[in-house]
């Protein structure tokens, strides 16, 4: 999917230059955009439109986390006398452009000459890289904050708002939020009358009640209990195996046990044991024929039977691979007799 966005012609407006980069994520970048288009709807004669002007470091196409390709004008081009507001976004990339000297370079000079300097999410690390948060209040991605405030300790990162203003910087929090962000530039600009409209047309809060911590809270209170119940999945498929040696326990059957895609409980499974689920049926099946072969004097070919090996050879494979010695002789040097 492709999107060249267009600035909106208006030499006296108020222009906003939103920054990108590769794997940036693209409703940084969209939802203050629409925001700030949808108010240029409601612009009477005597105000200053909104021009949006979309930047990166090189210009040319950049491709957004979820594949869309956003047209851009490379950020030296762009004539900073006419520059209002200044908007950063965030992504998946950030620490790598955070890393980028002369993006660095030209966002501390494009600040120092726009009236308002902004981030979406976890574009505060471009902002902080920058050296522009030292000393400010700020609010980035819920789940960043501890790692902003470990990487750039100057900075006062705040968990709970969903934007936060301290002097000509502007912060937001995660993605969605930067749409809370440009509703309050524009009230800033025209009015709370004017936000929301623009909040009525894009079907939004005007102001989001609550902060964005009430969210992480209880995302991260769902994501414990989904871990807990995948957990007990996978457990209870391990219990299942150990007493179902005999039975199919192909990854196909465990992940249907489970009631998950068979590459997914393969990947959790993995996760969750350190070891692959052949791995574990195969060793459960040793254990298994190491105690019978301990214990009884059944058959070889039973044992291999009983514990799901399906014949003889099969399990002389398996001991040998771990034993270095075939069943029989196993069971001959744990009882200690001659073979």
């Amino acid at each position: 999917m492709s999107a060249s966005p267009r600035s909106l012609p208006s030499a006296a407006g108020r222009t906003i230059a939103i920054v990108l980069f590769d794997n940036a994520l693209a409703l940084d970048v969209t939802g203050p955009g629409d925001a700030f288009a949808t108010a240029n709807q409601f612009a009477t004669a005597r105000d200053r439109p909104y021009r949006l002007v979309y930047l990166s470091r090189s210009g040319g196409k950049i491709r957004t986390a979820g594949g869309l390709v956003v047209q851009t004008e490379p950020v030296a081009a762009f004539d900073l006398a006419t520059l209002d507001t200044l908007i950063v976004a965030g992504g998946v990339a950030i620490e790598q452009a955070a890393r980028d000297a002369a993006l660095l370079d030209w966002i501390r000079t494009a600040s120092r000459r726009a009236r308002r300097t902004c981030s979406v999410c976890t574009g505060a690390w471009l902002l902080a890289a920058a050296g522009l948060l030292d000393r400010k209040r700020a609010a980035t991605h819920w789940s960043k904050v501890d790692a902003l405030r470990a990487a750039y300790p100057k900075v006062r990162v705040e968990l709970d708002p969903i934007y936060v203003r301290d002097g000509k910087i502007w912060t937001s929090a995660g993605v969605t939020a930067g749409i809370d962000l440009a509703l309050a530039l524009i009230e800033d600009d025209f009015g709370a009358q004017r936000s929301l409209a623009v909040a009525k047309e894009l079907v939004v809060f005007l102001r989001r009640p609550g902060g964005q911590a009430q969210f992480s809270n209880a995302l991260a209170a769902q994501a414990q209990s989904a871990a807990q119940q995948e957990h007990a999945r996978l457990d209870a498929v391990r219990d299942w195996m150990q007493d179902h040696l005999a039975r199919d326990c192909s990854v196909e059957t465990l992940a249907a046990r489970a009631g998950m895609a068979p590459r997914s409980f393969a990947r959790h499974f993995a996760a969750r044991f350190g070891t692959t689920p052949a791995k574990r049926v195969e060793e459960l099946r040793l254990e298994a024929a190491q105690r019978a072969l301990h214990d009884g004097d059944a058959a070889i070919k039973q044992i291999a039977a009983r514990c799901g090996f399906g014949d003889e050879e099969r399990m002389r494979r398996a001991f040998v691979r771990r034993f270095g010695v075939a069943p029989s002789a196993y069971r001959a040097r744990f009882r200690g007799e001659s073979t």
